[in-house]
């Protein structure tokens, strides 16, 4: 078994779009529009999130449950990862900070939806 992709409703493609793809470097792989909304596909070339575009979206957006906790992802340099937010008027959710029991530094922030991402920076 092979995982495929993660899917996130979003309520505003266009600063979803911007984000994963601006912020957090994926390229988008594919679209696909059906009778009630449109699936964007975002790829670094081994993981794919699906970011789909409800046509009628709920007045209070969505809301995550309390199972879902975040998503994580490998980055190279958290301080340079910082200027390249700090350009983009955003801030992290929590400030890089290294966490003894994997000997690495961890950050955290939210895409335009709230969803929480972790940042893992890569170890020498």
């Amino acid at each position: 078994m092979k995982f495929l992709h993660a899917m996130i409703r979003v309520r505003d493609i266009k600063k979803s779009l911007e984000f994963y793809e601006n912020i957090l470097g994926l390229k988008p792989s594919r679209t696909l529009e059906l009778e009630d909304s449109k699936l964007h596909y975002l790829t670094d070339g081994n993981i794919e999130i699906e970011l789909t575009e409800n046509f009628e979206i709920p007045e209070n957006g969505y809301e995550n449950g309390s199972a879902f906790g975040h998503f994580a992802f490998e980055c190279d340099d958290l301080d340079a990862f910082g200027k390249r937010l700090d350009n983009a008027g955003l801030k992290y959710l929590w400030e890089p900070f290294f966490l003894e029991q994997i000997n690495t530094r961890i950050a955290f922030l939210n895409d335009p939806d709230g969803n929480e991402i972790e940042l893992i920076e890569k170890r020498s």
